[in-house]
């Protein structure tokens, strides 16, 4: 039995093509839409390029790029024929390629359901790049004389400034490293060279952050030094003054900023996808219908359109059962192949008569 079997007459088929036709040049704006949400995606993520580990990143908005690309050319496709079938004669060249379209159509929409949820998944990767990202980043935060990393320092702050946080999970994290530069230092005061005696690496390490995790919020003058040493000022407790420094990590605040984004993009990547679908159904009922007009040359006469010609699981078996042929013509031919090598090997047989 046909999954999804429509009777249809000339008024019903005309509809539907122009319908079709509407559908697909909506397709193609949705497609555009896709292409631009990648292409602005990717451009999000080149902007903190630096402190991210690797380019993994950049699958997604890569993908949707592709996949608005394929949208826009396989929807213009798919109107051309739809504004075609409302004329028999020029409907007639697209019969032979409208079952191999149909059948790219139906994979066009397994990736674009995978990108999808690509799109909801990456959060993990993501995470795990941008904390090795900003682990280096921050390593490199004082070589402002380094080429190729004088760039750090200002790429740091103003990620900080922008997102209000501070560090790589918090601002607890600038106190493991030297983020002040040995050029200002003063090699002779006693307070430098004992802070980096006390250290095995001979790091000048400080309970000290950069000027950019400071709140401008904060009522009081930012306490950037000596944070953790709460008799150093007057009034201060480094525990409960929250306004002073950002409290939330670069990390977190990244993440969530690339995560909603990404969801967002995800749940309409699913909408242009739901959207595809029914065009892709309709498009085969319009096929259907038209292959299955009993009398060419009455093109007012019903006819019937359907999705799958048999049901989901006679489709499924039938197949699996094409799937096994395959599979057992390989192996005959393999099998004939090596019978032959085998009668290629053997030498003839020399008798002698004496």
């Amino acid at each position: 039995m046909a999954l999804l079997k429509v009777k249809f007459n000339q008024k019903k088929r005309v509809k539907l093509a122009q319908g079709l036709w509407l559908m697909n040049w909506f397709s193609v704006f949705a497609g555009i839409l896709v292409f631009s949400m990648g292409l602005f995606l990717k451009i999000e993520l080149r902007k903190r390029s630096e402190v991210m580990d690797n380019s993994e990143s950049h699958f997604v908005p890569n993908s949707l790029i592709l996949m608005g690309i394929l949208s826009c050319a396989f929807n213009g496709f798919a109107g051309k024929i739809c504004y075609d079938s409302l004329d028999p004669a020029k409907f007639a060249k697209w019969k032979p390629l409208l079952k191999p379209y149909l059948a790219l159509c139906f994979l066009f929409n397994i990736l674009l359901f995978f990108v999808a949820l690509i799109c909801f998944l990456m959060r993990g990767s993501l995470e795990n790049t941008l904390a090795q990202g900003l682990k280096n980043g921050m390593k490199f935060y004082r070589d402002t004389d380094t080429p190729g990393r004088c760039f750090m320092k200002k790429t740091i702050d103003m990620l900080q400034i922008e997102f209000k946080c501070c560090g790589n999970s918090g601002f607890k994290d600038w106190f493991e490293i030297q983020w002040i530069s040995n050029r200002y230092l003063d090699f002779s005061s006693k307070e430098v060279k004992d802070r980096i005696k006390s250290n095995v690496d001979g790091r000048y390490l400080v309970d000290g952050v950069p000027f950019s995790c400071c709140n401008p919020s904060s009522p009081r003058p930012c306490i950037q030094y000596q944070v953790t040493n709460n008799s150093a000022h007057y009034s201060y407790d480094y525990q409960t003054e929250e306004l002073n420094l950002w409290r939330r990590g670069c990390r977190e605040a990244l993440l969530h900023y690339y995560s909603s984004m990404m969801s967002s993009m995800g749940a309409v990547v699913l909408l242009v996808w739901l959207f595809e679908m029914s065009v892709m159904v309709g498009l085969r009922l319009l096929h259907t219908s038209l292959e299955s007009i009993a009398n060419p040359e009455d093109p007012e006469c019903e006819s019937e359109g359907w999705v799958l010609e048999n049901s989901l699981k006679d489709t499924f078996k039938s197949a699996l059962e094409n799937l096994k042929k395959i599979g057992k013509f390989n192996q005959v031919e393999a099998g004939a192949e090596g019978a032959e090598g085998e009668e290629g090997g053997k030498t003839p047989a020399i008798t002698t008569v004496s």
